[in-house]
């Protein structure tokens, strides 16, 4: 299976829901459905059928972060040279050309974007447009909005 690429920050943060999802929702769960068990007949105990479908859901998201964790590559990119390129992981400061607008964006893996945080994810359409581009390029990044001109004004690897 494909390697995918992912932050330190990103593993850790997958690393600490699965801690969190094993070691306290699990346990909870299990709880639920024990107390639900002793309320009677299953067939018609409410209680019974959501903490089950809690569980399904846990078990399910256990099994997806483990998934996503074994098929990880983790890049740390403050220990790689810093060369001015955008690369996975690094933040990018850019000036829109047209409006004189600056914006910052840190390429992260797909499951770690969150545009609202400024995370995009590497295989976003900026992001495929910036990768190996340099400070002081002009890159064309076409968004669903029209065609964006901005130059990478900086690159930082932290």
């Amino acid at each position: 299976m494909n390697k995918v690429p992912m932050t330190v920050s990103g593993e850790a943060s997958l690393r600490e829901e699965l801690e969190r999802l094993k070691k306290v929702d699990r346990p909870r769960i299990t709880e639920a459905i024990a107390e639900a068990r002793e309320h009677g007949d299953l067939k018609e105990n409410a209680e019974y059928h959501a903490a089950r479908e809690q569980q399904s859901f846990n078990e399910g998201r256990i099994m997806e972060i483990e998934g996503k964790l074994s098929n990880a590559q983790v890049i740390d990119v403050t220990t790689l040279p810093k060369t001015g390129k955008v690369i996975f992981g690094t933040t990018i400061d850019l000036l829109n050309v047209e409006s004189d607008e600056t914006v910052t964006y840190r390429i992260v893996g797909e499951d770690e974007a969150d545009v609202k945080a400024n995370l995009i994810s590497v295989g976003s359409p900026i992001a495929r447009a910036l990768i190996g581009k340099e400070e002081g390029d002009v890159v064309m990044v076409r968004a669903p909005g029209g065609d964006i001109e901005y130059e990478i004004d900086q690159v930082h690897h932290r």
